[in-house]
């Protein structure tokens, strides 16, 4: 009898990706019942098309994505090709096509505009991202540091804008108490797995008198209702809470803050892009679906404008 070698296939990798997860109690109020409010799937380019549900507090009301990745593998699910992850380009610096639409065609958006002058002028931005308000603000003469969890977006910061920008999450120890006097959330807060301790945290590192600036989508808007689970707002699973306007106001209160009036804002192009997403899911021929999205589209947006319907909120909370 002879022995003859064989080759051995290389075990095939599971399918999409190994998954974490966890189920959280409410992150404001510690609840343990709630009800399923709507599921959706991943959609960003690059991304694994898994769904997600959110569900909502029956004691306090507050909606977060349950179950949820852990800290360990959410990271997973923001691709290389994250836009928020990459660097302002040519045209966002020298920021012209924003004006130009600004003043022909619509008012400018409350978010990232350049804040007013506040103590010493020392800046956090929470969720910096490709720090493109870095920049804005280093040129009107703030001292400027940025955080992010994303290396790469870190280094870039660095490296092509030379500014002072962290790698992590709050606490951080390079970061000592009081040491700010304004940091800003631009829709970074609803991404964080314990937005209370973030807050707490905001709250021990500014000054007296110090300014918090948040920005996060409303899930209690008419788009949401509109669209469902193709609201460009819930972003599965890189959401991780869904906040209303009197769940963002109670958490604030809850952390120490002084919580000011809450503004609405809107974002035309997020409408847009959920019509796209709303066609797209729907079990109709491709022309069917073109038809339903331009006009679903021109409706939405125009709808916007005519009745200020918003899908963003932005808050001021001082220490």
């Amino acid at each position: 009898m002879s022995f003859f070698p064989r080759d051995l296939a290389a075990p095939a990798e599971p399918a999409g990706p190994l998954v974490e997860w966890e189920e959280p109690d409410c992150l404001l109020c510690g609840g343990h019942t709630w009800s399923p409010l709507v599921e959706a799937p991943d959609t960003t380019a690059g991304g694994t098309g898994l769904w997600f549900a959110v569900v909502q507090c029956h004691d306090c009301g507050l909606c977060f994505t349950n179950p949820r990745p852990n800290t360990n593998t959410i990271g997973q699910f923001y691709p290389a090709i994250y836009r928020p992850h990459r660097a302002p380009t040519p045209e966002e610096r020298v920021n012209w096509r924003p004006r130009f639409r600004t003043r022909y065609w619509r008012s400018p958006r409350k978010e990232r505009q350049i804040l007013p002058w506040h103590g010493q002028g020392r800046l956090l931005d929470f969720g910096c991202g490709g720090g493109s308000f870095l920049e804005r603000m280093h040129r009107q003469g703030w001292q400027v540091t940025g955080l992010d969890v994303s290396t790469t977006a870190i280094q870039r910061v660095r490296l092509e804008l030379g500014l002072r920008a962290l790698v992590g999450t709050l606490p951080h120890p390079s970061l000592e108490p009081g040491s700010f006097d304004v940091i800003t959330m631009w829709h970074s807060l609803e991404h964080v797995h314990h937005p209370a301790e973030i807050l707490q945290e905001a709250y021990r590192l500014l000054a007296p008198g110090g300014k918090l600036v948040i920005a996060v989508p409303n899930i209690d808007s008419m788009p949401f209702r509109w669209f469902g689970h193709a609201w460009y707002g819930l972003d599965l699973p890189r959401h991780l809470i869904h906040f209303a306007p009197w769940t963002l106001h109670l958490m604030l209160q809850r952390t120490g803050f002084r919580v000011g009036p809450i503004e609405m804002v809107r974002h035309s192009d997020w409408l847009r892009y959920s019509a796209r997403l709303a066609c797209q899911s729907a079990p109709k021929p491709h022309w069917h679906r073109w038809i339903k999205l331009k006009l679903i589209s021109r409706l939405a947006t125009w709808y916007s404008y005519l009745t200020q319907q918003t899908d963003c909120m932005m808050v001021t909370a001082e220490r």
